[in-house]
């Protein structure tokens, strides 16, 4: 049932390109799924979605989700503030 409402949903180019996303990243590309199933069921797509309007929904997702955590392999430094110094002398 979801293949065949991403079939009425996506045009040829916009199917291929999905496909070729799960190979590489199969959560992403479940992700733009819920995403375009989403977006069908409430009304918002006039029509089929053709490959550029499907790489911008890739590029506002990957921006929406770089702004909500950190960038993988980053490091974050938490430092206590009022804590004992090994330096200090009593």
């Amino acid at each position: 049932m979801r293949r065949n409402l991403l079939a009425t949903v996506l045009d040829s180019a916009a199917r291929e390109r999905l496909a070729r996303i799960a190979l590489v990243s199969e959560d992403r590309a479940r992700q733009i799924e819920a995403i375009l199933l989403r977006m069908a069921q409430t009304g918002q797509l006039r029509g089929r979605v053709t490959e550029e309007q499907l790489i911008d929904l890739l590029e506002k997702a990957d921006e929406a989700s770089s702004k909500s955590k950190p960038k993988q392999g980053s490091i974050v430094f938490q430092r206590r503030k009022g804590g004992f110094d090994d330096d200090d002398d009593f």
